[in-house]
């Protein structure tokens, strides 16, 4: 009986060397298989598959938009003008209210009978600029332990230019 060889004529099956590398090869006898110097392109597809997926996601809920009926323009009425008590304090610490000079322990019955109106009248506080803090913070302080809710500073346009 003869044997047929199954490989066509000049190839050969390389065995591996003895130091224990497992590679079996079909080629021409005597020859190694060349380097690939090739990119690999299969990560960067990966990656720009990945990112056109979460473009494709996320574009349109960037751009969606809801609805909203917002109202017109009001007429152009004048608002009638609220009632209103000015506090002013000077650079000495001296008190006016409503123009008037105010003594120091008068100031607390003057802020209980604001708190206390029914009307609820605004109290406009307006401080001079050469003002100690610590006397402006001591009359906010009875601002607010008379119950006064509506308070308003006048003045302060004039420091706009500062900052």
């Amino acid at each position: 009986m003869a044997m047929i060889d199954p490989l066509p004529a000049g190839m050969s099956i390389r065995r591996p060397p003895a130091s224990g590398s497992r590679r079996f090869a079909l080629g021409p006898a005597g020859t190694e298989p060349g380097t690939i110097s090739d990119i690999n392109t299969t990560p960067l597809i990966d990656v720009m598959l990945v990112l056109l997926i979460m473009f494709i996601i996320t574009i349109p809920v960037a751009s969606h938009k809801v609805p909203l009926d917002l109202p017109g323009r009001p007429p152009v009425l004048p608002l009638p003008e609220r009632p209103f008590h000015q506090l002013d304090i000077a650079a000495d610490g001296s008190l006016a209210w409503n123009g008037a000079a105010l003594a120091a322990d008068q100031l607390q019955g003057q802020l209980l009978q604001l708190a206390a109106s029914p009307s609820l009248p605004e109290l406009r506080l307006n401080a001079a600029s050469e003002a100690r803090y610590e006397r402006i913070d001591q009359i906010l302080a009875q601002i607010r332990l008379a119950g006064v809710d509506r308070l308003g500073f006048v003045g302060n346009e004039r420091y706009r230019r500062a900052f």
